[in-house]
């Protein structure tokens, strides 16, 4: 099966709030434009095109149909979604040509979280006959997933905090960041909690963003850019729904992902940890070192768009490559209540 390669990756800036619609339509034109531009290619030469949305976001029915409006009505497209992260739309898409169905695909996600109230809208994600009725918010169950690391020793509010500063201040080379700048760890350990033991600055920021990826054979790559970033593995793996039945403090999903893939020689890693404490989760689950540049783009501790963050760590991941600051980066995308489901791909240089 001939080998996958990104070979463009664009993002909307993520903000606190968009005025456009909820089927991100005004968020998806410009930045379909500009990969577009980057690539060379049209929307005739795109085999494939697959999205990631969620209508309960959205807060309307379909919304990922509405959204097919950004890439025009003519001419027909194959055309699939998934109702998750496009980290996963990005699986379906790589499959397609892995198959040798297509030769080219365009992955997109985007969310408008501002239209209405996240932290309530996640909480549909939960047991629906035992959990969800209860409303448990995502922050105050991320704020007990901390609470147990933080009797076992297993981290500091200390050690939270460093994550936070290093997010930030990496931020400030990435203009779509929502949050960047230097701050101070006894500044952030000052600030009061928000959900004991998590202080704002611990949470990823409610966002409005979108992003899109393009996706090519190996062969098609070459003719495309200099130097395609070709996903030699990804694994997807799923833990219990069940809270009571996990180790909060440990991801085995992540584990089990990471230890089908080659991580060896792996340089910088685009991790999609919503909280300052579950970076610290995934980096012990795949065993990554000092070695290795942890989200250099700031992640999403400093901008969180719905739908489109995991399919950014990707992105992000893969412009190391398409840049020629690193040889092999790893991607990780989440989804589901505190690292239920994750994915984990690794990218290298097209040899």
């Amino acid at each position: 099966m001939p080998d996958v390669a990104v070979v463009g990756f664009a993002q909307a800036p993520n903000v606190r709030s968009t005025p456009g619609t909820t089927n991100g339509v005004e968020m998806l034109v410009p930045i379909f434009a500009e990969v577009f531009e980057r690539t060379g290619l049209s929307k005739e030469d795109i085999g494939f095109w697959c999205s990631g949305s969620s209508d309960y976001l959205a807060g309307r029915a379909f919304s990922f149909i509405a959204a097919v409006d950004a890439i025009g009505a003519f001419p027909p497209i194959h055309e699939s979604h998934v109702e998750m992260d496009a980290a996963w739309a990005l699986y379906e898409a790589w499959l397609k040509i892995r198959m040798g169905e297509v030769e080219t695909a365009l992955v997109y996600g985007f969310g408008k979280s501002s239209a209405g109230q996240l932290r309530r809208v996640l909480a549909l994600q939960m047991d629906p006959y035992v959990v969800a009725p209860l409303w448990p918010d995502s922050v105050s169950v991320a704020g007990i997933q901390a609470r147990l690391g933080l009797e076992a020793g297993l981290w500091s509010e200390k050690d939270l905090a460093e994550v936070a500063a290093r997010s930030r201040a990496d931020a400030a080379g990435n203009p779509a960041a929502q949050f960047s700048g230097t701050v101070e760890v006894a500044e952030l350990l000052d600030a009061p909690y928000f959900a004991d033991p998590l202080r704002a600055h611990d949470i990823a920021p409610v966002t409005d963003g979108a992003a899109v990826l393009v996706l090519a054979s190996a062969e098609r790559a070459a003719d495309l850019v200099d130097s395609p970033a070709v996903i030699t593995g990804i694994e997807h793996r799923v833990d219990s729904p069940a809270l009571g039945v996990r180790d909060l403090t440990r991801s085995p999903s992540t584990v089990a992902a990471g230890r089908a893939l080659d991580l060896d020689g792996v340089e910088v890693a685009e991790l999609h940890a919503p909280f300052t404490h579950q970076e610290l989760i995934l980096r012990d689950a795949l065993g990554l070192g000092d070695q290795v540049r942890i989200n250099p783009s700031g992640g999403v501790l400093t901008g969180n768009p719905m739908f489109s963050a995991g399919l950014a760590r990707i992105g992000e991941a893969a412009n190391r490559i398409l840049d020629g600051s690193a040889r092999k980066t790893l991607a990780h995308a989440t989804s589901g209540p505190v690292l239920q489901q994750n994915l984990v791909a690794t990218l290298e240089v097209l040899s």
